[in-house]
Order: structure tokens, then C-alpha cells, then sequence
């Protein structure tokens, strides 16, 4: 038997590690195990472990995270009907009354007062008279359901889409109500969505991040990293930010060093972590440090093939819009379609945004106080076409049956102009937002605002609710996953929310 003393020049240092007889049966037991595990997890045919549910029965439900291997696929708390999460988040609080949100009161009373509300006060400033939308609706698809002009292309997808009419925010400011649809909390410190979706369950695939926020071509948006952040989660459960601009940074190895060489160093350091291991059982902390310096070592070769648009067809390029004549359309497009690629690579949860805040005020987002018409005619081609295709592309691909699609954004805006204005100021009393894909019904709409599209008046719900019919629909339990931090167990949903059972297909 060959020791770690004797070294042969045939043989690589992993080779040599799995000379030793009790090594290689127990790394080949446990990689069966692995596999089993993994496999039954993607099918969607592993529930949680009976043993912890009968030992905590209502109590919370913790996931055992291996330190070595933090993003390795875990069983969800019953069976998912979704596997993957896309989410589109249009910065800046998207107008519901000139997109999705139709009413013909508004029309009829165009240039008068909201009535009950003449001396308002919105967040900016007073508030002027009702004003209807610059752009007609329409009915869409098989369903006939009324949507905006303004984005025709997304507007014509309606069949596949169910609408929450009934939206409400608890701000009115752009950075805390990002913070909260994007965490469930308005304030900083608290982990997003995406990241307690890939604390909970892990990912599908062993060479990207469980979770990646693709910024806009513009910038990001006002609350940045807050909105991919794994707040007390241990950070292997935070976002990645990249786009089709501006990849992964660092993955490429200096010029000078050989594939070769760097592969030795690789093995090389692999058995001295292994042996650093052995001698500090235990040791989480230097059990995560080296599983994220493997996974980013897996990035060097996973990351710049499925950012590699090139491969794509030149139907699929067109469909999309990545080499449109409008730079910003294009750069949208192409982020659509990475984020089509990172989906069907195992990527558990995307965050697409659309809007940023480095240009100012409704300038590169959809905050439109001033000058509605105009900004919106920017922004809205931006969004729909590319939006549109990879929606549909989605649903090409056979993907939508088991990926769940959610469009959003921090709050809606008023049906009146501001005073000595032409935009809407902000309202998070009622908006709207939509789901796509696995486990919801389509085309379905669930609640509704006032005649008005001022208040939330039927079925109010709110963003806990959505986040908890997201986690259900991944076969988790929002009452029952937590963390505990501060002396408490923490939740998404905090101590508020239900399932929207309603919107379940």
C-alpha cells in the first residue's frame, strides 16, 4: 500500500488519496449516497426527514446544511410544484393604472376630484384630479382580459398569467418598499427571498449559485444589494450579481499560469484543506471558506459558458431583442436570456431587474411624478419585448410547467396627477403584480382596487401572502422555515401572512 509519503509520478494527488482502502470506500459510499439524494431531490420525490417533523411537530423546520457542501440540493417540507423561481422586478413602482389595472371609471371621470380625497395629501406633494391613462386598454388573448397599450407585447401573454389585483405595500418610499418586497421587511438586515429559498433547498446544479440577481443595464436599483442579501443567513445564501454587461468578475486565471498548473495547485490545495480538516473536526466556518473557494473554482469553467449568448440561435436573438437598434432594450434582452439560461442550468432563483436609480428620478426607472407619458414610453419597450420572449420561450421550452414566474414591483401609483405635474405619485394602498407558470391557475385574476385603482378594496392581500404562496408553491412551509437569530426564530413572513390559496392551480 502506497502512503501520502510515497508519491508516484503516475498518479495524481487525489489518486494517491484514493489508494488508502477506508478512504475510497467511504468517499464511494458517501458519493452514492450524495447522488441518491440529489436525484431523488430534483424529481421532487424527497420530503423532509419524518424523523424531524415527529420531533417538532408545528415547531420549526431548520435544514441541515452540511458546511462542506452549503448548496447541496435539500428535500423540500412536502411536494413542490415548482422547481425554480424567476422574478421580475421593475424598479422604480410601475404604474397599475397604465399597465395592467383597467378602469373605465377612471376614464369616465377624467379631470375630476377623487371623490372623498380632495385635499390629499400623497407623498410627494398635493394631490390634482383623477386622470385617466395616456394609453387605451384593450382586450388580450383567448381570455379577453383589458390591458394597457403600453406594453402590448407582454399584454398579449395574458392567458398565461394570474393577476393580483389587490396589492398592498406598508411604505410609500422606493428603498424601504424594495427592501420589503425583495425580504419582507422594510428595514436593511433582513435576507431576501431568494436567499431563504436557496437556504431551505439548496440548488439543482454543482457549478453556478443557487441564487443570482441580474442588475439592469443601467444600474442597480435603489436599494442594491439589499435586495439579493442573505441578511443573518450565513452569506453562502446570498445573490451573485451579474449580467450579460458585466460578468462574473475574477474567473479567469493570470495569463502565466497553465491550465495544467493551475489544475496541480487545485489538487494540491484540496488535500491540504482536507488534511487542515482532519485536524479541526467540526471547524464549520473553514468548512463553508472551502466549499465557496471550490464552487468559484467550478465558476472558472461553468460561468462563461451559460453567460455565452453566442450559442443561442439567431431566431432566439431576434425573438428576444439582444441586437436591437435602442442599446438598452438590447442590454435588457440579453440579460432575459441569461436569465433563460442560468433557469435551465439548475439555477434556483433569479432576480431580473428592470429600472435602475443612478440616472435620477424616473429618468432609467419607472418613477414617473413629472413626466409620466414620456418616461414610461422609454421604459415600457425596454420591458416588453424581451420580457415577453423569455416568457414565451419559457413556456416553449416545456420550463413553465415547473418554473414559477412572478412579476413585481414596490408599489403602485395614485389615479390622480400630482398637482401642477403630469405623473402619478406613489401608492402602495393597492397595485398589482402577476404570477406565471408551475401551480398557479392562468388566466385568473384574484382581488381587486376601487373603482378608482386607488385603494385595494376585494381580497386585500399583502406581501407577506405573496411570499408565502411563493415558498408553498416550492413545497415549503412559511410558518415553519426559520432561523434563529437574536434569540428568536426569524421568518420570510415574519409573524403575518397566509397562502393565497385562491391563486393555486
Amino acid at each position: 500500500m502506497l502512503g501520502f509519503g510515497t508519491m508516484s509520478p503516475h498518479l495524481s494527488l487525489h489518486g494517491l488519496r484514493l489508494l488508502d482502502r477506508r478512504r475510497f470506500l467511504a468517499a464511494s459510499g458517501s458519493l452514492s449516497a450524495m447522488a441518491l439524494v440529489q436525484l431523488l431531490a430534483q424529481d421532487g420525490l424527497l420530503a423532509v426527514a419524518d424523523s424531524a417533523a415527529s420531533e417538532n411537530e408545528g415547531g420549526p423546520l431548520r435544514p441541515q446544511i452540511d458546511p462542506a457542501a452549503p448548496w447541496r440540493a435539500r428535500p423540500s417540507h412536502f411536494a413542490p410544484k415548482a422547481r425554480r423561481v424567476l422574478m421580475i422586478f421593475c424598479s422604480g413602482a410601475c404604474s397599475h393604472v397604465d399597465t395592467w389595472d383597467y378602469k373605465p371609471e377612471l376614464i369616465r371621470r377624467d379631470g375630476q376630484p377623487l371623490p372623498g380625497q380632495e385635499n390629499l395629501i400623497t407623498f410627494q406633494s398635493e394631490a390634482g384630479n383623477l386622470t385617466r391613462s395616456p394609453w387605451n386598454f384593450r382586450p388580450r388573448g383567448e381570455c379577453g382580459k383589458y390591458v394597457s397599450d403600453l406594453l402590448p407585447q407582454l399584454g398579449g401573454l395574458v392567458d398565461e398569467m394570474c393577476f393580483i389585483h389587490s396589492m398592498t405595500s406598508i411604505t410609500n418610499t422606493h428603498g424601504p418598499g424594495e427592501n420589503h418586497m425583495s425580504t419582507g421587511f422594510a428595514v436593511e438586515g433582513y435576507p431576501s427571498v431568494g436567499a431563504w429559498i436557496s437556504y431551505a433547498l439548496g440548488t439543482e446544479n454543482e457549478n453556478l449559485p443557487a441564487f443570482v440577481a441580474i442588475p439592469d443595464p443601467r444600474g442597480v436599483p435603489q436599494s442594491a444589494q439589499n435586495n439579493w442579501s442573505a441578511g443573518f443567513l450565513p452569506a453562502a445564501f446570498q445573490g451573485t450579481p451579474f449580467n450579460a454587461q458585466r460578468p462574473i468578475t475574477h474567473l479567469a486565471p493570470p495569463q502565466h499560469v497553465s491550465e495544467a498548473g493551475s489544475r496541480a495547485a487545485a489538487n494540491l490545495l484540496a488535500l491540504l484543506n482536507e488534511r487542515h480538516l482532519a485536524r479541526h473536526p467540526g471547524d464549520a466556518e473553514l468548512a463553508a471558506r472551502i466549499a465557496s473557494y471550490e464552487l468559484a473554482a467550478r465558476l472558472q469553467l461553468s460561468a462563461p459558458e451559460a453567460s455565452d449568448l453566442s450559442a443561442e440561435s439567431q431566431t432566439t436573438h431576434e425573438a428576444y431583442g439582444t441586437n436591437h437598434a435602442h442599446p438598452l432594450l438590447a442590454g435588457f434582452a440579453r440579460n432575459c436570456l441569461l436569465a433563460r439560461r442560468l433557469l435551465e442550468r439548475g439555477v434556483r432563483f433569479v432576480q431580473l431587474f428592470n429600472g435602475a436609480y443612478a440616472m435620477g428620478e424616473g429618468v432609467g426607472n419607472w418613477d414617473g411624478h413629472k413626466y409620466l407619458k414620456d418616461q414610461y414610453e422609454v421604459h415600457a419597450p425596454i420591458l416588453d419585448q424581451p420580457a415577453a420572449a423569455l416568457l414565451q420561450d419559457l413556456k416553449t421550452r416545456g420550463m413553465l410547467h415547473d418554473t414559477l414566474v412572478v412579476w413585481t414591483t414596490e408599489f403602485g401609483r395614485m389615479p390622480v396627477f400630482q398637482k401642477g405635474a403630469q405623473g402619478r405619485d406613489h401608492n402602495p394602498s393597492g397595485f398589482t403584480c402577476w404570477l406565471a407558470g408551475a401551480g398557479v391557475k392562468h388566466p385568473y385574476s384574484y382581488g381587486a382596487t376601487d373603482e378608482f385603482g386607488y385603494r385595494a378594496v376585494e381580497k386585500v392581500t399583502n406581501v407577506y401572502e405573496l411570499h408565502a404562496t411563493i415558498l408553498h408553491l416550492l413545497g415549503l412551509d412559511h410558518q415553519r422555515l426559520s432561523f434563529f437569530h437574536n434569540g428568536a426564530e426569524q421568518r420570510l413572513t415574519f409573524v403575518h401572512g397566509r397562502v393565497i390559496e385562491e391563486v393555486l392551480a
